[in-house]
């Protein structure tokens, strides 16, 4: 056994989500303009982005991976923290370079940040032609037509129904393996710290018949594996009769012996948990409906609540195997007072009964991850450490920690003076880190000797003879390549881990 002591907490795909841009790929297309998108910030924003392709094509253009290529560039932004913005900032520079070069090159501002910031972006920014928010991508060819005209464009309306539903992604930088599915967008949670409400707008959840029949075509396509997206994934309600819905739990003479049999199990639940109302799905509902579209369809989702999230959904992911046994699952801090203060609306033994209850219903080997933030308003010593004492009950495999940034706008903004040093934060933050460390390498360590079905989702980024896939739990998991092949199931004995990554070698059964 070897554990390599790292810097490293996330996984790499993870850090890209947060920090890292993603940019589309080239398209193949003669005589059309070049779209080029940088995506920031989370998965929910990588998947508009994909949204905003589909509307492009649509609109006559294909896109292209080089900025020097294009005839538009829109970088879809995030808002969460200042140090985002600040990427965003410094990637402007740089484009008001290339618009000197290129002056019939249009800029545009996509996402959180654009909605956080309207008109003053355009002030603030001069290299900007076009600003749109994040409900406002049908309107973005004609945004780009006013542009095209010499006129500055803006849509930053926030809309109460808008979900996307109709339209189609387009998966063009993809493993081709795994893709996001968004069920629902915007939030009702008004937590202090937070801006999504007000750049995103007010909940509003996704017809259930869309989500499969996308999950359903991704199936079709090759996909195994889909990531349900939602601001709060478990708060998903949709109301409407679901035709041919089952109203029981699956198996029986309902689906047919045969089919009951190769139906995936994980462990038995009482099935009053899964007879829904026809009237309303819920996510519980929504997670068993994507789950049957077939066994070897791997189901993931982001983010929970810890309000929010139900038995009904713990025991759906226990019934079925292709759920993955996996749940992100915020915390924010470690301390009741300091939970009030951020109106995440429960307090410490609240959340501990969640984890209490996950591991009760899902086994000690689920994997729990979390966001930590150091450094809230007020926040003393004492409270710091019941954070740390909190992460010390849990043992998540891992976490997004961040240092408080002070977002305008919010209610901390308003009602709370950011008055911790910013030594003390990253001290505190650091601190976090370390346990955190600890506790990722103490978890990863529990598979060694563990046999782990990982679905391969393509080559080692540090060698081209090794492959690298995700288990249950939503670790990367390393091996060497052999005859195996991106997209298909491979049972690996994981024989030695750092605190990040998971290593073995491929077995039979």
């Amino acid at each position: 056994m070897t554990l390599i002591p790292e810097l490293t907490i996330l996984q790499p795909d993870d850090k890209e989500h947060i920090d890292l841009p993603r940019t589309l790929e080239d398209e193949l297309a003669v005589g059309k303009k070049r779209l080029y998108i940088e995506s920031y910030g989370c998965q929910m924003n990588f998947a508009d982005s994909e949204i905003v392709a589909a509307v492009m094509r649509n609109a006559g253009y294909a896109t292209t991976s080089s900025a020097d290529e294009a005839d538009v560039i829109f970088l879809n932004t995030c808002a969460i923290r200042d140090n985002a913005e600040q990427k965003v900032r410094h990637r402007l520079k740089h484009l008001t370079g290339l618009k000197r070069q290129k002056p019939e090159l249009l800029v545009g501002m996509l996402g959180c940040m654009a909605e956080r910031l309207k008109t003053k972006l355009l002030e603030e920014e001069k290299v900007v032609d076009i600003v749109a928010g994040p409900d406002a991508y049908r309107d973005i060819p004609k945004l780009v037509e006013e542009a095209e005209s010499g006129q500055k464009a803006v849509n930053v309306f926030l809309s109460r129904e808008e979900t996307y539903a109709d339209i189609s992604p387009i998966r063009l930088n993809s493993n081709g393996v795994t893709a996001f599915v968004s069920i629902m967008r915007g939030c009702d949670n008004m937590c202090s710290f937070c801006v999504v409400p007000f750049t995103r707008g007010r909940e509003r959840s996704r017809d259930p018949f869309s989500i499969v029949r996308e999950a359903q075509d991704l199936f079709d396509q090759g996909y195994r594996e889909v990531t349900l997206l939602g601001q709060n994934v478990d708060s998903y309600k949709w109301e409407g009769v679901v035709l041919g819905a089952r109203t029981g739990p699956p198996g029986g003479e309902e689906r047919g012996e045969e089919d009951a049999s190769a139906t995936p199990h994980r462990r038995a639940a009482p099935s009053s948990l899964l007879t829904p109302n026809t009237n309303i799905t819920t996510f519980a509902h929504l997670l068993e409906m994507v789950a049957q579209i077939h066994p070897d369809l791997r189901v993931r989702f982001s983010t929970s609540h810890p309000k929010d999230i139900t038995d009904d959904v713990l025991h759906t992911m226990a019934r079925y195997d292709n759920i993955c046994n996996y749940i992100h699952l915020p915390a924010q801090s470690g301390n009741s007072r300091v939970l009030k203060l951020m109106n995440r609306t429960y307090d410490r033994p609240w959340y501990i009964g969640k984890i209490d209850r996950i591991r009760e219903i899902l086994g000690e080997d689920c994997g729990i991850s979390t966001d930590m933030i150091s450094g809230f308003c007020t926040e003393t010593e004492d409270e710091h450490q019941d954070s740390l004492s909190l992460m010390d009950y849990v043992h998540y495999d891992y976490a997004y920690m961040f240092a408080y940034s002070e977002r305008p706008g919010t209610l901390a903004a308003k009602k709370y003076a950011d008055d911790i040093p910013e030594d003390v934060k990253k001290r505190r933050l650091n601190e976090i880190i370390a346990r955190q460390l600890t506790h990722s390498a103490a978890r990863n360590q529990r598979h060694i000797g563990q046999v782990q079905r990982v679905l391969i989702e393509g080559t080692s980024k540090r060698s081209d003879d090794f492959l690298c896939g995700r288990n249950d739990q939503n670790k990367m998991v390393v091996f060497p390549k052999g005859n195996h092949q991106k997209g298909q199931y491979v049972n690996v004995l994981v024989t030695e881990c750092t605190s990040a990554t998971l290593r073995g070698e491929v077995v039979n059964a």
